[in-house]
């Protein structure tokens, strides 16, 4: 089962920056040096959840671990004013925490969705083993290598551009703060069954396209509202997913619809962004075009593998009722 591990190293990339729009299509090849960061988190995280048996509540929350890890330690744009000199502290800062609430909220949930929840969800959806692990023990410590390299890279990239360097109180927190995010990961109680239908997929899609809208608005808001429209359409729309997956009646189909509703947000909302290499007035919209159809391509695609399947299964149901 190598072929959705390679999958899901190089489309958790491609989703987290490519898609979202920092880069154009010119930059492709630096595709190869994202991938260890983003894929081998993505990776790492979906094998060892599904090794323990774990389910998403516990791959949600090594994501928001990974997402802080990314942006406290190896970036550290959640602590420094001229990160990529795009001023990323100056709405919202608040000086007793050495943080702007409105970037940590909005970097924390894009990493949590998009750069990692999103692409396992994709892959394992048409992977065939959905719920069970991909690679061996071999193939698990090679992805934490290339994470762990990645992780360098990003970290010696990042201190090159401007030598910045948070105080060491700030990192021991954010690293205080990624344990105890992996701690609690392997200690949420099982998933319980809850009574009712699970809801159609349609409404999964409407219910994801509209958190994620909402999501993205808030940059454009003021922070007196953009921070408490923020919160809501990430800790909501992930609480209702999460519930209605526990219903009778969920199944790939719905878990499709959620994932595709993330994945046409980021295609949306690329055509709002300028990207941060490669741009230019041709291939800055011609890349957005270009990504945006693929994410729908592979969409279709996946919906008709879905669709395959659930009808496999009713005719199963259908033969030993007969």
């Amino acid at each position: 089962m190598r072929a959705p591990a390679v999958a899901l190293f190089f489309l958790s990339p491609l989703v987290a920056e490519f898609l979202l729009g920092d880069f154009t299509v010119t930059m492709l090849p630096f595709l190869l040096l994202l991938a260890p960061m983003y894929g081998g988190a993505a990776l790492v995280i979906r094998e060892v959840a599904r090794r323990t048996g774990r389910g998403w509540p516990t791959i949600v929350l090594l994501a928001l671990a990974y997402g802080l890890f990314e942006e406290g330690i190896t970036t550290q744009s959640l602590f420094n004013p001229d990160y990529a000199g795009a001023h990323l502290l100056d709405q919202g800062f608040v000086p007793a925490l050495g943080i702007a609430v409105p970037w940590t909220l909005y970097v924390l949930a894009l990493h949590t969705v998009w750069s990692i929840t999103v692409p396992i969800a994709l892959v394992e959806e048409v992977s065939g083993r959905r719920t069970t692990p991909w690679l061996r023990t071999p193939g698990l410590v090679t992805g934490c290598a290339l994470f762990a390299l990645g992780a360098f890279g990003t970290t010696m990239a990042s201190y090159g551009m401007d030598q910045y360097l948070a105080p060491w109180p700030k990192l021991a927190t954010v690293l205080v703060i990624v344990a105890l995010l992996v701690v609690a990961a392997f200690r949420v109680p099982a998933p319980i069954r809850r009574p009712g239908a699970a809801p159609s997929p349609l409404v999964v899609l409407a219910v994801t396209l509209g958190g994620g809208a909402l999501f993205m608005s808030t940059k454009w808001l003021p922070d007196a509202a953009g921070v408490p429209a923020m919160l809501p359409a990430f800790v909501v729309v992930i609480a209702t997913i999460l519930g209605w997956s526990r219903r009778d009646g969920w199944d790939g189909r719905h878990r499709l619809a959620a994932a595709a509703g993330g994945l046409l947000t980021y295609a949306w909302h690329s055509f709002t962004t300028q990207p941060l290499a490669g741009g230019g007035a041709v291939v800055t919209p011609v890349s957005h075009v270009f990504f945006a159809l693929c994410a729908v391509a592979l969409l279709a695609w996946e919906a008709r593998r879905v669709a395959r399947g659930a009808g496999a299964r009713q005719d199963e149901v259908r033969a030993e009722r007969s």
